[in-house]
């Protein structure tokens, strides 16, 4: 390009480059570059001219060269496709009139900060340093997928809004960043897609504000991230992906509104999770898909679940805060899969691990009253015996009330009508206690039973007393077993 056809504007932007100094065509320092269709010559630059200097641009000895430049309205595509560009370009506060085109470009370091633009292409771009579009403004879909980002990326108060598109409108999938995927405040009318994406630092989406009700303002999928996946005081609606993701540190969902009413909100399944957060926020609206999901620690405020959970084979190792059994067991009784023996163990387990034995019974007492449901009528029935008679084998000394309640029953009774002897002359003398003992306890014998005989109803007291020492001593025997088993 011929330095005669610049106009003045573009002659100050090319006089500037080789020397690396910033041009600044705003007027004042808060100007809203979203006015940027209504600026005149004065501040206009063409796309070819910055692609010329980016390219080719006049050299200087002693000087480093780049391209800044803020409150210029940019006309035409700047088209850099597959180009390698030495220089730094920070292209601040500006208004561009086209996509800008960095499809598989290389970089040095890409600022595009406080920018209004219609859409951005870059699949495939390689930035050796940072790739920044802080409080940047997308009218249209944000192109990144497969780019390779050696430092940072930061969004941090951007907007994109694309909620038409048919396409995610902001697309990171298969991105590779070094470090941080730094994004608090961002605000996206659309999907977010970060499948397959690898984040080396942490991902912060802070105070976020997505939305694609109906469909996923985020789709994650096997998204690899070194640190935390932070995202407190969020606001999301349409469904988290995060199926098969990999976060090391923290997924810290705390203080977030998240809803979709009637689907899944957030789709967790496969994923291996340090530390899962749900705390301080309120109740989901959606349902809460954790199967086969491993997380070291699982920070879980009951207020914060929803109405329907789906927990099968989730497995964690810790479970905080503290909370009693029996505000724990209503989690797994609104698990969309039924009963599921599994949730329940891991359960137990939980409280086991800190040496709350009693919520652990709870729970193994609340997983058979579960099970019990799924079983034939009789099955039901003997489970109910064993419910009201031992509570499963998991509270034994309401075996020994029932008894003892049997015994002053059995001995009052026996005591005011004794029965009579079957041979006068051979039976032992009468007592009530021992006989009543030997028609409660089926392995023992006082010889009292054999040798007495109650008549009318006494006679079906003694037969309730029988039959109701053996239905103990079955119950009894299996609450034993059952105890012995899980130990």
């Amino acid at each position: 390009m011929e330095i005669n056809d610049l106009t003045a504007a573009e002659l100050r932007v090319w006089r500037a480059f080789p020397r690396g100094e910033f041009v600044d065509f705003r007027t004042v320092d808060d100007e809203d570059p979203a006015t940027g269709a209504g600026w005149g010559p004065e501040r206009t630059v063409r796309a070819a001219v910055l692609r010329s200097l980016l390219l080719n641009g006049p050299q200087e000895d002693g000087e480093i060269a780049s391209l800044s430049l803020a409150g210029a309205r940019i006309t035409g595509m700047l088209d850099l496709q597959y180009a390698t560009i030495d220089h730094p370009a920070r292209l601040r506060h500006c208004y561009f009139d086209e996509v800008p085109r960095f499809y598989g470009c290389r970089l040095r370091e890409l600022n595009l900060s406080e920018s209004v633009l219609p859409g951005l292409t870059s699949h495939a771009v390689h930035v050796e340093g940072v790739l920044r579009m802080t409080r940047a403004r997308f009218r249209g879909v944000v192109r990144l997928g497969g780019a390779q980002i050696a430092g940072s990326l930061y969004l941090e108060g951007a907007e994109i809004s694309a909620p038409d598109a048919q396409d995610p409108a902001l697309q990171l999938n298969q991105v590779t960043v070094g470090d941080d995927l730094w994004a608090p405040g961002l605000r996206v009318h659309g999907q977010i897609r970060l499948n397959g994406a690898d984040v080396g630092g942490s991902v912060n989406l802070n105070e976020a504000q997505l939305s694609h009700l109906g469909h996923g303002p985020l789709d994650a999928e096997t998204l690899s991230v070194g640190g935390h996946f932070l995202m407190r005081h969020a606001r999301v609606q349409g469904w988290i992906g995060l199926r098969g993701a990999r976060i090391a540190g923290r997924l810290d969902l705390a203080y977030s509104h998240l809803s979709n009413p009637g689907e899944a909100v957030l789709r967790a399944s496969s994923s291996t999770i340090g530390e899962l957060w749900l705390r301080k926020g309120p109740p989901m609206e959606g349902t809460l898909n954790l199967r086969r999901a491993q997380i070291e620690v699982l920070f879980l405020e009951p207020e914060m679940l929803p109405d329907r959970v789906l927990l099968n084979s989730l497995t964690y190792t810790s479970l905080t805060p503290h909370e009693p059994a029996e505000r724990r067991i209503p989690m797994l009784e609104r698990d969309g899969d039924g009963y599921v023996p599994h949730a329940y163990e891991q359960l137990t387990a939980a409280f086991q691990r800190i040496g709350d034995d009693h919520a652990a019974r709870l729970v193994q007492l609340a997983k058979q009253r579960r099970h019990r449901g799924t079983l034939p009528w009789f099955g039901r029935l003997w489970g109910h015996v064993q419910d009201v008679t031992v509570g499963y084998g998991f509270r034994p000394l309401r075996a020994a009330g029932w008894l003892l309640s049997l015994l002053a029953v059995g001995s009052v009774a026996f005591a005011l009508h004794h029965p009579r002897p079957l041979k006068a002359d051979e039976a032992p003398p009468f007592n009530p206690v021992f006989y009543t003992l030997d028609l409660l306890l089926p392995v023992i014998s006082f010889g009292q039973e054999p040798a007495f005989a109650p008549k009318d109803g006494y006679q079906v007291l003694a037969y309730v007393l029988v039959l109701t020492g053996w239905i103990l001593a079955t119950t009894v025997a299996a609450g034993l077993t059952r105890t012995i088993s899980r130990q």
